[in-house]
């Protein structure tokens, strides 16, 4: 491109402008690193990302006898453990607290002093109040500032308020946490206008976005690993309001995988008749339907699958261990099934909205019990018999 001379000398004033004030700023935090060592110490840190306690190790582990717990409260769990070792872990919620269980009882409210009990600028929780999409512009804006480690909270339907933002917290690299709860027709008695549907898929369809829909204490504690040393890439924890067991099998080290064979009543060194693949709070409805099975003499295979991106992101080796070549695949998760067809022959899901009851009572009413993921997968097995048809390759297909 041509650039005439005197649009060139204007960017050139700019640039010597800029090193000026690179100049002045460094002087100024000279002084400050002077004035207050640790302070300038502590803030250094934070921008270059560093950690400064082994956080990892306090985030909690479950055995399947733990009393079953929803993900949001297990999510719960884990800000309370992780917020006093990172002071740059800063976010809150839209109006909903008591409902999404984000707020870090170890830091008051970020807000004037004397405006309420407390309350600071020192204070870490924000209440962004009913501006979900306000509230996740904001987490992008603290991110792109550095040194701030972001989160944002709200029922898992209403991310849609939010995804102008949170499609700029992909398409600019902000490691945003966004702590969606309420996230099936699981929730109940709200009904379809709260109940989300297609939310999970939008979040898959979204470039650079990690989704992970933990199925108990384990992956939730996983979750949060993940998304918080992903720093360059924002994560969508989706987490369920009913309470679920804990599952043999799982681990927090796992999640980083995307999915992994959790249950598999073929034993080692043998096919699994068929694949059922859950997500969050409908794992374990497989790991019943597999044991069902096995009493009727047909093995299946149970895949904790809580994040599509991590699963799709790993080498094909891995992955062709986990979805077996000739064995059908059943998924089931209380979503829209766009976008499964990539990890399963044939699915449970949601095709149209929910309704409003009893947890349990809605879940019946849609298939989502272990009889019916039973029935469903001997039809699996059956169909590809039946046609004599040989079960599609799920691993190696040609990316052109």
């Amino acid at each position: 491109f041509n650039v005439d001379q005197d649009v060139a000398d204007i960017y050139s004033q700019a640039k010597q402008k800029g090193k000026a004030l690179e100049s002045e700023w460094q002087s100024l935090f000279g002084k400050y690193q002077a004035a207050f060592p640790d302070l300038a110490k502590e803030l250094e840190r934070r921008m270059k990302g560093e950690a400064v306690h082994a956080w990892r190790e306090v985030l909690p582990t479950y055995k399947p006898t733990d009393a079953p717990k929803s993900t949001r409260a297990l999510s719960q769990i884990c800000i309370q453990k992780l917020a006093p070792l990172l002071p740059e872990f800063i976010g809150g919620s839209a109006d909903l607290n008591p409902s999404t269980l984000t707020y870090m009882e170890c830091s008051p409210d970020f807000q004037p002093e004397g405006l309420i009990k407390g309350a600071s600028f020192a204070g870490r929780n924000i209440r962004f109040g009913v501006r979900e999409h306000a509230m996740a512009a904001v987490c992008n804006g603290l991110s792109a500032f550095g040194g701030i480690i972001p989160y944002c909270s709200t029922f898992l339907n209403f991310i849609q308020y939010c995804l102008p933002a949170v499609r700029l917290s992909a398409l600019s690299r902000h490691g945003v946490i966004y702590i969606m709860t309420h996230d099936s027709i699981g929730l109940g008695e709200d009904g379809p206008t709260h109940q989300p549907i297609a939310a999970m898929a939008q979040i898959r369809a979204t470039p650079h976005i990690i989704d992970i829909r933990p199925a108990d204490g384990n992956e939730t504690s996983g979750a949060y690993v993940i998304a918080l040393q992903e720093r360059d890439r924002p994560s969508v924890l989706a987490l369920c309001r009913q309470d679920i067991p804990q599952l043999p099998g799982s681990s927090a080290e796992s999640v980083a995988m995307g999915a992994y064979t959790l249950v598999d009543h073929a034993g080692e060194g043998k096919a699994a008749d068929v694949i059922l693949i859950g997500s969050g709070s409908e794992t374990h409805l497989c790991v019943n339907a597999a044991a069902e099975l096995a009493k009727a003499g047909v093995n299946a295979r149970v895949v904790s699958m809580p994040s599509h991106r991590l699963f799709g992101e790993q080498p094909v080796e891995y992955r062709e261990k986990v979805l077996l070549t000739g064995v059908p695949v059943l998924s089931v998760e209380a979503s829209s099934t766009y976008g499964w067809s990539q990890f399963a022959h044939a699915h449970i899901g949601m095709e149209g909205f929910g309704t409003s009851g009893p947890a349990p009572k809605v879940f019946e009413k849609f298939g989502f019990t272990a009889d019916n993921i039973a029935n469903k997968a001997k039809a699996l097995i059956a169909f590809y018999k039946s046609k004599n048809h040989p079960v599609p390759d799920l691993v190696h297909v040609p990316k052109l």
